[in-house]
């Protein structure tokens, strides 16, 4: 599979969200988007409503219901998960079980220290659900390019 074009935007965009809603403290969740014309590029990023946690987060149903809807409405689809971790970055057992898409090819990015380090990948752990369920750590260049 090729690597998703990530304008560095989206991704400053993304660690802003981690740093306001996370406060150095909790857990936070953004979600990378792009059309379905387009899919190898992300042009969106959604700060889901949640409730957080220093080691979780969850999300509101009614935000996630309203949200598909407007994923339908919009033709776009989400490519990525990514969310924080309070330490080093990893893929736990609950974002093993619980990602928001359980789709073949799902991508799952996990920033360390809350997203509180510089902007970027340093440290970071990308991982793919597999054709058996399960999630394999992939490089973060063979799926991602900061354009």
């Amino acid at each position: 599979m090729a690597a998703f074009d990530l304008p560095r935007s989206i991704l400053e965009e993304t660690f802003s969200h981690f740093r306001g809603c996370g406060g150095g403290r909790r857990e936070c969740q953004a979600l990378w988007l792009s059309p379905w014309d387009t899919p190898q590029t992300i042009t969106k990023v959604v700060h889901p409503k949640h409730t957080a946690h220093a080691a979780a987060f969850v999300l509101d149903d009614r935000w996630l219901n309203d949200f598909w809807m407007s994923l339908a409405r919009e033709n776009l689809g989400i490519r990525f998960q990514v969310h924080t971790h309070p330490g080093a970055a990893f893929h736990s057992p609950t974002d093993d079980a619980f990602p928001i898409i359980h789709t073949v090819g799902f991508l799952s990015l996990v920033i360390p220290n809350f997203g509180l380090g510089r902007v970027g990948f340093e440290d970071a752990y990308l991982t793919e659900i597999q054709e058996d369920g399960c999630w394999r750590r992939i490089s973060i260049g063979e799926r991602i390019a900061l354009i």
